[in-house]
């Protein structure tokens, strides 16, 4: 039964980014390529935009769901209409029951014995056959566990709390109940909403998520999200956009910059390794900072790790990023050099970094250390052991700037859990900054924020590569590989207090054990702190 159920529920992943962009008012997510299929494949619970009213289990008027193929084409499979009268929603605003799940004949066989295995249990061999189909309202039937539960999610859906459902749909897909996760799914579909309020727009990421983690598509869907680039320059504009809008960036770059700019007072040869060069926007400023020192500039040598998602998001390799810089330095008559290192930086070896005599090091690590495996996933500890690598170049300074957020080990329900209240900050703080109306608010949202929360919901092992650590964690692994805490100076704390000015005052900022940290009301959001 369960997987006949988790077939159907299946179905509905593949779409997650198969459509081009479209206009705010008619946009679906996910989005479906409607060139490619047929006028009678759509049906409203393929719309996240559809109204409260006509959602239901599944929709009535629904004949056909589109699933795709291995080759990507469209398969058509009945969806079966049931009576009204088995499941009725307590607020459904247009009298419309919710009907029995369109499930196949075989899961429909096979819930009826199961449920006839458990009257027998209770009630006796010789008990009159119970139709659970017949009867007017079958979840007020105290017959088994799975029918409390029915009566339990009915509940729930009655109080249409956004939240609370989307929190029941992720208990129930983590107990691998997929007869009431699927009646959640289909209740939340005409809930959500790409283009709503902020706990709508998450909403429509995290129930994608939870329908890919029943389908096995997580990491699919995630590393489509992370390396098909937009056409032309959209998805370096859309990260742009982030970055003028909420704090978060430039919260790490003026701290890091601030902290390395300090350690290498009156250095006249300066090495500095970023773990993720990314565009390379951080060391203009500082590298416009360092000309102006009294006594001349130093020499400036950067190395940039790079990997696919930045070369995607730039629109080239690395060689963009040197370029850019080398020109820079050319105008600020500042001497400089740049190596690029094309991979990953788990993988990093401490010949790949050609450190030389005499230089002052500074290793930046933004918003990078959470994506390196450690013990609870690989062997090597690659978290570890590059710490361990980094401390055996005796540098200057090395700074930390990550999520504050805890999913690294944490279990699916609880990290569920961790990843709504975290994003809905963040949706929260993005409202305030960005209206809805915005053409390319979705665009940023889903481009740079879903793929990651697709990624921590639906995936598992090796394939999740987003795993977060509380600063307190990895201040026992930098410990451990020899660091020691190095505060941030009070000219720095003065600088971050003076960029969040510009910013709603719902920001917070705080210092604690020599680290800041920004957060959004009472959530904590990403932490910024320096070692040596």
């Amino acid at each position: 039964m369960q997987e006949a159920s988790r077939k159907k529920v299946s179905d509905q992943s593949h779409r997650f980014y198969e459509q081009p962009q479209q206009e705010l008012g008619s946009y679906y997510w996910p989005p479906i390529n409607q060139n490619h299929l047929p006028s009678e494949a759509f049906n409203p619970y393929c719309n996240l935009e559809s109204s409260l009213g006509t959602s239901s289990y599944p929709p009535q008027n629904s004949s056909s769901t589109v699933s795709l193929t291995s080759n990507g084409s469209p398969s058509h499979q009945e969806c079966h209409s049931y009576p009204l009268e088995p499941y009725y929603s307590p607020d459904n605003n247009r009298g419309s029951p919710v009907s029995k799940s369109c499930l196949t004949d075989d899961a429909d066989d096979d819930l009826r014995h199961k449920i006839r295995e458990l009257e027998i249990a209770i009630l006796g061999p010789d008990s009159e056959m119970f139709d659970i189909y017949s009867v007017s309202n079958p979840v007020n039937l105290v017959l088994s566990e799975q029918e409390a539960g029915w009566k339990d999610v009915a509940e729930i859906i009655s109080r249409r709390d956004l939240k609370e459902m989307l929190c029941a749909c992720a208990r129930a897909i983590g107990e691998n109940d997929m007869l009431a996760g699927e009646w959640l799914i289909s209740e939340l579909r005409g809930m959500v909403s790409v283009s709503g309020a902020p706990i709508q727009r998450l909403g429509a990421y995290l129930l994608e998520a939870l329908v890919a983690r029943t389908a096995s598509s997580g990491s699919t869907i995630y590393k489509a999200l992370r390396c098909k680039e937009p056409i032309g320059s959209e998805l370096l504009s859309y990260m742009n956009i982030l970055y003028e809008v909420c704090p978060y960036f430039k919260f790490g770059y003026l701290s890091a910059n601030g902290a390395i700019a300090e350690a290498i007072k009156g250095e006249n040869r300066v090495h500095i390794i970023d773990f993720q060069i990314g565009q390379g926007n951080q060391w203009m400023t500082l590298m416009q900072a360092l000309a102006n020192r009294p006594g001349g500039p130093p020499k400036i040598t950067i190395t940039g790790i790079d990997d696919s998602t930045s070369a995607f998001s730039r629109g080239g390799d690395v060689e963009i990023v040197a370029k850019r810089l080398s020109n820079l330095a050319e105008s600020l008559m500042v001497p400089f050099e740049f190596h690029g290192i094309a991979g990953s930086a788990s993988e990093i070896q401490l010949e790949d970094l050609k450190v030389q005599p005499g230089e002052a090091i500074a290793v930046n690590f933004a918003l990078v250390l959470h994506h390196m495996t450690d013990e609870s996933v690989d062997s090597p500890n690659h978290r570890d052991r590059i710490l361990r690598l980094v401390k055996s170049l005796s540098p200057k300074v090395v700074t930390v700037v990550e999520q504050e957020s805890n999913n690294n080990t944490a279990p699916f329900f609880p990290r569920f859990l961790q990843t709504l209240n975290y994003y809905t900050a963040i949706f929260e703080s993005i409202d305030m900054t960005l209206p809805r109306e915005h053409k390319q608010r979705i665009n940023v949202e889903q481009h740079c924020l879903a793929r990651d929360i697709v990624n921590i919901v639906a995936c598992e092992g090796a394939e999740r590569v987003e795993r977060h650590e509380l600063l307190g964690k990895w201040r026992s692994r930098f410990l451990m590989a020899g660091f020691e805490p190095h505060p941030l100076s009070p000219f720095v704390n003065a600088t971050i207090e003076a960029l969040l000015k510009n910013y709603c005052d719902k920001y917070t900022l705080e210092e604690r054990d020599g680290a800041l940290y920004l957060g959004w009301l009472n959530q904590n959001l990403v932490t910024s702190s320096a070692w040596i």
